[in-house]
């Protein structure tokens, strides 16, 4: 069984079991989190919400709390001696999906 959540402005497929790296949630390592937004829920039957599923969510349980490898963001403008270097490091949650209810 597979489903579909909304999560950051994101979608993800998930199946209980997987692991998923979104963006940060509040909480602390160790803490349950409820997807109330799922956008579809597949298996035997497959159920597509309009445009989410009612009554159905995803659990899962914080793993790791932390920052993602940093980017390097670079401009510059030809021939006027313009450059800017930046660099970020997004903050992410590591989940593990322990459950789907459909």
């Amino acid at each position: 069984m597979y489903a579909v959540v909304k999560t950051g402005g994101k979608q993800y497929k998930v199946s209980e079991g997987d692991f998923l790296k979104v963006e940060k949630l509040e909480g602390a390592v160790g803490d349950t989190v409820e997807f109330s937004e799922v956008l579809m829920v597949g298996g035997d039957k497959v159920v597509i919400g309009t445009p989410l599923v009612p009554s159905a969510s995803v659990v899962g349980k914080i793993v790791e709390q932390g920052k993602d490898k940093k980017i390097l963001v670079f401009k510059s403008k030809r021939r006027k001696d313009s450059r800017k270097l930046n660099g970020h490091r997004q903050l992410r949650t590591i989940l593990k999906i322990e459950k789907i209810n459909a």
